[in-house]
């Protein structure tokens, strides 16, 4: 089994860089943010340990031991008739160790099929499903994780299939409020795509980021990094451009690689959140506006053993996402059925 072990992080390393970030890989959708929290911060969260347990999807050395017992019901709805349901549970297996399970279905709604003469074929679905199962280990400051992901997509009858790994890890630090995290998404490979061939590309990326809250202020900020495997990922055509419009700069280029998101901790059992993705705003705009695309904000609150969350993530002048997640806490289920 070592072998392939070895054969699926060598393939982090033989990951093709390419010009434009939408359109060039399979499996895209599973890097779409499907939980509030990773929203309202800009889409992207690696380095907060311990705090959600839908963050071990996003790094799965960020899975402690105080979120076993906790399970998680998240809900997004996307453009038009588009719409994401999602779980993640964490359970400690004692000597096994704590284990995190997650499953995210993501339906695109029907469609009309017609054939290369325009003739109706009737109506035809899509929709694409991952399942993930992993667990992390802690040495003193330090978490290892992994995670593998099994990979379904479905379009009008035909099947595509996947299985993907991620590795992370996280520092955490013993006295600060500090933590940092670094992770390698989508190792993997093809088993079938929709021809039938395995000559499809999982999107692997290479994401890191920081997670800070300064002692005496009660905000906590996050940065992350993503797309830090591919050489560009700015798109430019210099043909169809419009009049007046340059060719984004290096500075443009650096902060498309990068999401900031804050949190104002008014309380253990509330706070608002917010964030910015450059990249998103860039390459979602319109000509005249951007409006409200790339920014993101949204808040969380507690009661008893339950918490809410909800985000709105900005997209585009026409519209955005909306998240709502439901975590519950078993573990207070289970106490007061002891008493």
């Amino acid at each position: 089994m070592w072998k392939y072990w070895l054969l699926l992080i060598n393939t982090c390393f033989c990951a093709v860089s390419l010009g434009q970030v939408g359109g060039q890989r399979s499996y895209e959708f599973v890097n779409i943010p499907y939980t509030p929290r990773t929203v309202g911060l800009g889409g992207l969260n690696v380095s907060t340990p311990g705090e959600d347990v839908n963050l071990v999807i996003s790094n799965p050395a960020l899975s402690t031991d105080t979120l076993s017992g906790l399970v998680s019901f998240n809900y997004l709805s996307y453009f038009a008739d588009a719409h994401s349901l999602a779980t993640v549970y964490q359970h400690d297996f004692g000597k096994w160790g704590s284990w995190f399970i997650g499953v995210n279905h993501l339906n695109y709604g029907t469609f009309d099929g017609f054939d290369p003469t325009g003739a109706p074929l009737g109506e035809f679905d899509a929709r694409e499903t991952y399942v993930t199962l992993g667990r992390a280990h802690r040495i003193a400051n330090f978490s290892m994780g992994g995670s593998i992901k099994f990979i379904q997509s479905n379009i009008a009858g035909f099947n595509s299939s996947a299985v993907a790994l991620d590795i992370g890890g996280a520092f955490i630090h013993p006295t600060q409020q500090l933590s940092i995290g670094l992770v390698f998404k989508n190792i993997g490979f093809v088993i079938s795509d929709y021809s039938g061939t395995d000559e499809g590309e999982l999107p692997f990326d290479i994401q890191a980021g920081v997670t800070f809250k300064p002692r005496y202020m009660p905000f906590r900020f996050t940065f992350t990094g993503y797309n830090l495997s591919r050489e560009d990922i700015a798109f430019f055509d210099p043909v169809n451009a419009p009049a007046g419009e340059e060719e984004p700069g290096t500075l443009d280029k650096l902060l498309r690689r990068f999401t900031v998101g804050t949190e104002l901790i008014l309380s253990k059992n509330f706070n608002l959140r917010a964030g910015y993705n450059h990249l998103v705003r860039q390459e979602l705009k319109l000509e005249d506006t951007a409006q409200g695309a790339g920014f993101s904000f949204g808040l969380m609150f507690r009661v008893k053993a339950f918490e809410f969350a909800y985000s709105r993530g900005g997209y585009h002048a026409a519209g955005g996402s909306n998240n709502f997640s439901l975590t519950a806490n078993t573990n207070m289920f289970l106490k007061r059925r002891t008493l």
